[in-house]
């Protein structure tokens, strides 16, 4: 399937990144930091840290989480030990799951 030339997000995904691109912002300037200074520590360009800033959906998510960690936005309400058991318990979940969904299963016979 080709990729679509323009990809549509909700509104509520819209506004989600929105109000994260604006802790980002709002952690940077209360700590003192230019966009420079970020982009030269997360390994990427000022415009990518003014792009993330502005809640553009087309900026990688790894590019976002390591921007927030330097500012110090914290992305889940844990702290690391916390977080990493949550992490844990998921993993140990999902791999209790079937690796993948098929669409349309066939029917299962299971009149012993």
């Amino acid at each position: 399937m080709p990729k679509p030339a323009t990809r549509t997000h909700s509104r509520h995904a819209r506004e989600a990144a929105e109000m994260l691109g604006l802790m980002i912002r709002n952690a940077r300037v209360e700590r003192g930091q230019t966009a420079t200074e970020i982009a030269e520590r997360a390994g990427v360009s000022r415009g990518l840290v003014h792009r993330v800033e502005r809640g553009d959906m087309g900026c990688s998510i790894g590019a976002v989480f390591e921007i927030a960690a330097i500012v110090g936005v914290h992305l889940f309400d844990a702290d690391p030990a916390t977080l990493g058991r949550h992490l844990a318990l998921t993993r140990d979940k999902l791999a209790l799951l079937p690796k993948a969904v098929r669409q349309n299963p066939k029917a299962v016979k299971d009149d012993f």
